[in-house]
């Protein structure tokens, strides 16, 4: 048995097809998710979602949003998604590193919100390119 999985942003589908089982993370911490789960609908935190066909684990960066699971089917709504295959792992790195020291320079409490969202989702990014066996 299978998921039929689909993965939308504002943008782009950036995933709709079949998959074994999912984990993903959502705002009070992971779910895994295998055919005949019972129906749930979940907000979506900034993380990896994991996914997997056959024996292969894949991983997309999700920065938040929300999900729907019933009938075998599964809808994530986010803000913003990547396939770990597509992002530039340097251009990621890079993206961490400023994302960090912008967050050691942070003032007041705004700044530092946004400056910790920011290394959040650049974090994500970094670890959907490491490859799951």
């Amino acid at each position: 048995m299978t998921l039929n999985l689909c993965v939308l942003t504002p943008n782009q589908i950036v995933w709709d097809s079949e998959v074994k089982e999912i984990v993903l993370s959502t705002n009070s911490g992971q779910i895994g998710v295998l055919p005949n789960h019972a129906p749930i609908a979940t907000a979506v935190d900034i993380g990896i979602l994991r996914l997997r066909l056959n024996d292969q684990w894949l991983k997309i960066a999700l920065m938040g949003g929300f999900a729907r699971v019933g009938n075998n089917e599964i809808t994530i709504l986010v803000n913003d998604a990547e396939k770990g295959s597509d992002i530039d792992p340097q251009e990621a790195q890079q993206a961490l590193e400023i994302a960090e020291a912008n967050l050691s320079r942070a003032e007041g409490k705004r700044q530092t919100i946004e400056a910790n969202l920011a290394v959040r989702r650049a974090r994500t990014r970094v670890e959907a390119i490491n490859v799951i066996s």
